[in-house]
């Protein structure tokens, strides 16, 4: 027996799939290397990991989560492949490469991109959430704002500033 919480959050969860799978594919689009993973795949395996959960308290919040689920999984395969072809871990990204991230990005990039989110999620969550909904859910900052419950203009200002931060990072490794 489903209780109706579970059953709202089925119905919120299935409206979105096409939304997600969307960006996915955007963002499959916009990475430029050649991908082991489909836009398919990784909408199914972000939606194994969500759909059966049943507290989701919006639309906004599932979305959030998708965001940072589809990066994850990217980020995963991008190290599986990394592993696989040159029998170890990443190396760090060249400074020459860092101006790439806007138009594509191969695995090396992916991985380097993933650690350095990680480190901006410990100094500034709110800036790693913006990330996430921009670059790997490929929301524009409408959406991004109504998704996170802020300003056009905040999200804006906050987007250059993640930019920024990442790219400054990027140039110093």
């Amino acid at each position: 027996m489903t209780t109706e919480k579970s059953a709202g959050a089925e119905r919120l969860a299935g409206a979105l799939y096409e939304e997600l799978r969307t960006a996915a594919h955007r963002e499959f689009r916009r990475a430029g290397s050649p991908q082991t993973w489909q836009t398919t795949a990784i909408i199914n395996e972000t939606w194994m990991k969500l759909h059966a959960r049943d507290d989701w308290e919006s639309r906004e919040h599932f979305v959030r989560t998708a965001s940072t689920t589809m990066r994850h999984i990217m980020i995963d395969a991008a190290r599986a492949r990394l592993a696989e072809r040159r029998g170890g871990g990443a190396q760090r990204l060249p400074i020459e490469a860092a101006a790439q991230v806007a138009d594509g990005i191969d695995d090396q990039m992916l991985v380097h991109l993933g650690d350095t989110l990680t480190e901006l999620a410990e100094l500034d969550p709110e800036l790693a959430r913006i990330v996430d909904c921009r670059f790997f859910a490929g929301l524009t900052e409408p959406e991004v704002a109504q998704v996170l419950g802020m300003s056009e203009r905040t999200v804006r200002r906050r987007w250059a500033q993640a930019r920024a931060w990442i790219h400054s990072e990027l140039l110093s490794s």
